[in-house]
């Protein structure tokens, strides 16, 4: 298992995933999201996106290092896994490749606004309160709420404070896709048949 750079080829698998799983699709760019993707069998397992809100023009600084202006904010959102991908710690490793890329675009916090806070919190994740999110999460909330999370509670994690548990990491060396169960075999009795009286011969009037 991996997580790459989303592509757009992937558009359509994204949109359809993220209907599939209720999550927030606003200003969707597929090139915002990383994908999970099994080695073995090459199936997408999750994904996630980051999505920088702009209140300024990128400045360089003499090191070269990419910076934003102070009122730019970077947001954690549609974080997805698939069933049959559950509990595998595909979802973990997805926020922090997402993290990662935050940092590299000189994001020293993260935001997120998610009804899953007690999942965010095991990689550092803290709540805050409403009053003290960026103007632009302000409005996100609110959006988001009366979209697809009523529960959206905001969160921020200073990127150097993100920690992976180690069991995540353990799950995903072995990540696998759970076996779909297999249809029970049908009985006579699911087609109203008694299979006390039935003779199981047909009646050809003769």
């Amino acid at each position: 298992m991996y997580v790459r750079d989303a592509k757009n080829r992937d558009e359509v698998w994204l949109l359809d995933h993220i209907e599939e799983l209720g999550l927030d699709d606003t200003a969707f760019r597929s090139r915002d999201y990383v994908i999970a993707v099994d080695e073995a069998s090459n199936a997408k397992a999750g994904f996630g996106r980051i999505r920088v809100h702009k209140a300024g023009e990128r400045e360089r600084t003499q090191s070269g290092r990419t910076d934003r202006s102070e009122g730019d904010v970077c947001e954690m959102t549609s974080i997805g896994v698939l069933d049959g991908w559950r509990g595998q710690g595909v979802g973990a490793h997805v926020v922090e490749r997402l993290v990662e890329y935050a940092s590299d675009e000189g994001f020293d916090v993260v935001y997120a606004l998610t009804d899953e806070a007690s999942y965010l919190a095991q990689f550092g994740f803290e709540t805050m309160p409403e009053e003290e999110l960026p103007e632009a999460l302000a409005e996100r909330l609110v959006e988001k709420r009366e979209a697809v999370a009523p529960g959206a509670t905001p969160m921020r994690l200073a990127v150097e404070s993100f920690s992976m548990p180690p069991r995540f990491r353990e799950r995903f060396k072995d990540a696998a896709e759970a076996d779909e169960p297999e249809d029970a075999e049908e009985s006579a009795e699911d087609f109203g048949i008694d299979e006390e009286s039935a003779t199981y011969k047909y009646d050809t009037n003769r």
